[in-house]
């Protein structure tokens, strides 16, 4: 009994810098589309249903904030996927940057 007593809090110990590891290594990061004096909102709105395939109703809450605010997390997840989705945003002629989850501005 001693030993699993002994073994369980090194397990733990461990699985909690694993955690912590892995946390920090898949912390979410944001793709932002930022506002621009060239691209009509219809159209943002459009890439937003075309490529992430959200409802029209969110495609243009995205899109409104984008204009109103002068930008908008449109996604989140793994670093390479939002590096990509910024890729895709500016094949579609976009504005678009990766930050850290919970960074703004």
């Amino acid at each position: 009994m001693s030993m699993s007593v002994a073994t369980e809090p090194s397990q733990e110990v461990a699985g909690q810098t694993e955690t912590r590891e892995e946390t920090a290594r898949a912390a979410p990061w944001n793709l932002v589309v930022w506002n621009d004096p060239v691209n009509l909102m219809s159209y943002v709105s459009y890439v937003f249903q075309t490529y992430f395939g959200y409802p029209e109703a969110k495609a243009d809450a995205l899109m409104m904030q984008v204009h109103t605010e002068g930008r908008s997390i449109v996604s989140h997840g793994a670093k390479e996927t939002v590096e990509q989705h910024a890729v895709a945003m500016h094949t579609y002629g976009l504005w678009a940057t990766v930050e850290r989850g919970g960074q703004h501005g």
